[in-house]
């Protein structure tokens, strides 16, 4: 008969775990090695997510938000530049210095902004498409602007349908972009906010299996030697445990702080960007609606259109001004917004005013309603512009605040967690080699 075959490697590999497992040497080498495996795991995932979780929150800190603030600010600049050129073109054709200055500050405020913005690396997508939106049509509209004066200058009705095409240019293409861009940047700046929220759930997870096996172990060694404590199964646990509850404490601290920095700062920020963006709206149809002397209406033909752009825009900015009082917390976020809330309505009254006066032809009682220096709309306006702007200082303070103490909290946990994983798994195998040595 022919020799029978030598068995497999497969086959030996498992005839030779079967009987290290029939084997207590073998049992605990096998013990040895799920547990440092698993310690290990435990480091080396919570490195892994804690990482994670902390680029997250450096993106909130360091770049969602910055982009989100400066795209609001682009907004802004592009917005006062338009009502601030109105604002100049009603003064006559003698422009006054400090609203040519005022103007100026704002197209280069803007386009500081767009540079910036564009050389980020982190715009891309549909903000990287806004940006050239932006970057195209600012030069034509500035063009039109300068037109606009020129023709005022000498005199020329043609001045205004130049400041009206301006207009249309900021409104249809401008102003949309900007608010477009904002958008992107805030819903970039939510989802990094989420992404640094998300729990280590696979971290805690082994954590949590870890230590159960670490007890199982202990209890194991104890009915079979009747000795309490395995000095290195004991540091262990201790380092397993010392990691799992740093990883919770650290990430809790770290939503914490988050938790403050939406509710105290994101949110807050948000509500007043929309009330300036409303306020801005507002003046800029104002001034539109003198300058455009009734020739625009709306698309049903019976309102002026910049009229009823005003109506909305200071619509829209009360229920704003409402929301920012709900929101803040403290003396010196409500005392701005206070401030802004008492100058809209003066606004308003005043606007009243100055609509009563030109219904009635009374046009330079009109204008110095609405440019004049004392008593004007346009003095209510940038009081009301400086309280916001005052209001918004303050939450960007909270906020950053707050988020700076959630990336605080995770300092030092992904380098400490792997340290504690090879300490924890070094001294698992060492304790299940002090019960080894006993059978040699």
């Amino acid at each position: 008969m022919p020799p029978p075959a030598a068995p497999g490697a497969w086959t030996q590999g498992r005839e030779l775990l079967r009987r290290a497992a029939t084997t207590e040497p073998g049992r605990l080498r096998i013990l040895g090695a799920l547990l440092a495996l698993l310690v290990v795991a435990f480091g080396a995932v919570t490195a892994f997510e804690v990482s994670d979780r902390a680029a997250a929150t450096d993106d909130v800190v360091g770049r969602s938000q910055p982009l989100s603030a400066d795209a609001a600010d682009i907004y802004r600049s592009l917005a006062d530049a338009d009502a601030t050129a109105a604002s100049g073109f009603l003064a006559g054709p003698q422009e006054p210095e400090q609203i040519r200055e005022r103007y100026t500050d704002d197209v280069t405020t803007a386009s500081r902004l767009l540079v910036k913005a564009a050389a980020s690396t982190e715009v891309s997508g549909e903000s990287a498409r806004e940006l050239a939106t932006l970057s195209e049509h600012l030069p034509r509209y500035t063009g039109l602007v300068e037109r606009a004066r020129a023709a005022n200058r000498q005199g020329l009705p043609l001045g205004g349908a130049y400041l009206r095409y301006a207009n249309q240019t900021m409104a249809q293409e401008l102003l949309p972009a900007a608010e477009r861009l904002y958008a992107a940047e805030t819903r970039r700046l939510h989802e990094d906010d989420d992404a640094a929220r998300i729990w280590p759930f696979l971290s805690v997870a082994l954590g949590l299996a870890a230590l159960a096996v670490l007890v199982w172990a202990q209890r194991r060694t104890y009915a079979r030697t009747h000795r309490v404590f395995n000095r290195g199964l004991l540091g262990a646990t201790a380092a397993c445990l010392a990691g799992l509850l740093w990883l919770l404490a650290g990430h809790g601290l770290a939503r914490a702080g988050l938790d403050e920095a939406r509710t105290r700062g994101q949110d807050s920020l948000q509500v007043l960007n929309e009330a300036r963006i409303s306020s801005l709206k507002a003046r800029a149809s104002e001034n539109l609606t003198v300058v455009a002397r009734g020739a625009v209406l709306t698309e049903d033909g019976k309102r002026d259109k910049y009229e009823a752009d005003y109506a909305a825009s200071a619509s829209a900015l009360a229920s704003a001004l409402a929301s920012a009082t709900r929101l803040a917390d403290d003396e010196e976020g409500r005392g701005p917004l206070t401030e802004a809330a008492a100058r809209a309505g003066e606004w308003r009254e005043r606007h009243a005013q100055a609509r009563e006066k030109d219904d009635a032809g009374d046009f330079d009682g009109a204008m110095q309603r609405i440019i004049g220096p004392t008593e004007s709309t346009g003095q209510s306006f940038d009081q009301l512009d400086a309280a916001l702007g005052r209001a918004l200082a303050h939450e960007q303070d909270e906020f950053t605040r707050a988020a700076e103490g959630s990336r605080a909290a995770l300092t030092g946990l992904p380098l400490g967690a792997a340290v504690l994983g090879v300490l924890g798994a070094a001294c698992a195998v060492t304790g299940v080699n002090r019960r080894l040595s006993e059978y040699r």
